[in-house]
């Protein structure tokens, strides 16, 4: 018989608190209280928001909703299970959505509304975060924030309106989880496409190592998190956490994995040393990944598009990785910028582009005539994916192809303008809230403001402000940060993203439009360094 765990009694707890539990629990009966302790909730309803803020499914939210004027509906059925996955001559076993890596790929149009039932066959509870969409607060999938956790053997029906055109792409928001393969790319199509193009191909990049001699990201989350002793391989502040709420966070040690398949396996060693690059800044990551993905395939037995000479075509590129940055560029072609993170920027012809986990690109290239490798190569690792054009005939390339246009013209986000009609109105913020970005791998303290995530913690904003976000980076690694329900602007006509890179020791101001009410997650896009505590909430103010 297994004894109870501090988890399992804590699951029977918010189960019985149902919608009330964030109301019920004051700040001090939060602390301690980790992202992941709290998926083990009821599939009731989402919780409630502490006194002052405005609920994830209050008035507000509904009333939002209903402004967007929500179309047709789109239905898709989702299922959340173990399987074995071919990644192109090597077998696995992991977490999927069906039995597909990425998942199935899910398409709609502006105005619809997306109706997601979400069938959770696991063995540990789930979510589904919707990556860059600004939706309905209750629908964003942040359990023990908007919603209560999908249990094993329970559904949940995700039901919003699309509002935007884009590349977007949905995980969960559980633990490590989107670093098995909970992933899949989200097509919102404009029913007034302004791009001109013969064929369209989606690109998703990964980091993997589930189900690889023995690794699970639960184990590579427990290696990482019991930090480096007196060695700070990432830097950063080396200040002592222990004290602070959140510090009991999900594989650090002694804390009890709550029966998750495969955590503390046997598996070698993951931590990974000296991964450096100049264009993040120095340290390049934490996890030595066996594999790295393109559409879910190795680069010895890479996906072939195949189009015809001349033809332009639309590539999708998106990063679902946990821990890697990838340069990517094709060969013997020059890439046409025209989007990020789902929005119009002024076109830029460059090379080479550098995707954050979380970051999507659209570029357009003309087709040349031959085969050509689309290479994505794991900045600072020294490693790759790859994926193939075809246009006409000869041999493939070799797996570990590097085309010279890696090491040309590359543009990151920074050097982009927005397009015209995407720009924020110039205007002075009415608030600006700080985060310091915190912490270093010698203790695995992740945090902002040098405190680590507590689910009861808020900085507030009020609806119709300008509100200014100053990421100052204190550590020596850089993180990808990622903003829920909006999109900001970078500096000086920069691009509207939802995800951007602050490089170590730089500070990035963005600015975005208090209109979408709700509860919404800022956190790193790094997985591990989220979930060993770089996580914090914007509240609206009733």
């Amino acid at each position: 018989m297994r004894t109870p765990t501090r988890r399992t009694v804590l699951g029977a707890a918010l189960a019985a608190a149902g919608t009330g539990l964030l109301t019920a629990c004051s700040s001090d009966s939060m602390k301690g209280m980790d992202h992941a302790s709290m998926n083990h909730g009821s599939t009731s309803g989402p919780a409630a928001a502490p006194p002052g803020y405005l609920a994830p499914n209050g008035p507000e939210v509904a009333a939002a909703e209903a402004r967007r004027n929500p179309g047709p509906e789109r239905k898709v059925t989702l299922t959340a299970t173990e399987t074995t996955l071919d990644l192109g001559g090597r077998t696995v076993r992991s977490w999927a959505y069906g039995d597909r890596l990425p998942g199935r790929e899910v398409r709609a149009t502006v105005g619809d509304t997306l109706a997601v039932t979400l069938a959770n066959h696991l063995p540990q509870s789930t979510s589904l975060h919707w990556h860059g969409l600004a939706l309905r607060n209750d629908m964003d999938g942040v359990p023990g924030v908007t919603q209560a956790d999908v249990r094993p053997g329970a559904s949940f029906e995700y039901r919003f309106a699309l509002t935007h055109p884009g590349t977007y792409w949905f995980h969960p928001h559980s633990g490590v989880q989107q670093d098995r393969g909970l992933y899949a790319p989200l097509i919102v199509e404009d029913p007034r496409e302004p791009l001109a193009y013969d064929k369209e191909w989606v690109v998703v990049l990964d980091d993997w190592v589930d189900g690889v001699d023995g690794s699970t990201p639960d184990a590579v989350l427990a290696e990482l998190a019991k930090g480096m002793g007196g060695m700070d391989h990432s830097g950063g502040s080396g200040r002592d956490m222990s004290g602070m709420p959140g510090h009991d966070m999900p594989g650090m040690p002694g804390t009890d994995t709550g029966g998750t398949p495969g955590a503390g396996a046997s598996g070698p060693g993951r931590m990974l040393m000296g991964a450096r690059s100049p264009l993040l800044g120095g340290d390049a990551g934490d996890v030595a990944y066996p594999f790295h993905l393109a559409n879910g395939r190795l680069a010895g037995a890479p996906e072939t598009f195949t189009a015809k000479p001349g033809d332009r075509i639309r590539i999708r590129l998106v990063n679902a990785g946990g821990d890697t940055a990838y340069r990517v560029a094709l060969g013997g072609h020059e890439l046409t910028v025209t989007h990020t993170d789902g929005f119009l920027v002024e076109p830029a012809t460059v090379q080479a582009l550098l995707l954050g986990m979380g970051e999507r690109y659209d570029v357009l290239v003309t087709a040349q005539d031959g085969v050509f490798p689309l290479t994505a190569l794991a900045e600072g690792k020294n490693a790759t994916a790859l994926a193939v054009l075809r246009t006409g005939g000869g041999a493939a390339p070799d797996a570990a192809v590097r085309p010279a246009e890696l090491d040309g013209r590359l543009v990151t986000a920074g050097q982009l303008k927005a397009a015209p009609g995407v720009r924020l109105p110039a205007k002075a913020p009415d608030r600006t809230v700080k985060l310091e970005l915190t912490g270093g791998m010698a203790k695995a303290d992740w945090a902002f403001n040098g405190r680590r995530y507590d689910p009861a913690q808020r900085y507030p904003v009020a609806a119709g402000e300008r509100v200014r976000l100053e990421f100052r980076n204190s550590t020596t690694m850089w993180h990808p940060v990622h903003l829920h329900g909006h999109s900001f602007a970078l500096p000086g006509d920069g691009p509207r993203k939802d995800t951007a890179i602050v490089l170590p020791g730089a500070t990035l101001a963005v600015d975005f439009d208090a209109d979408n009410p709700g509860l919404w997650m800022v956190h790193c896009h790094n997985v591990y360094h989220a979930e060993t505590g770089m996580m914090t909430v914007l509240g609206y103010r009733a």
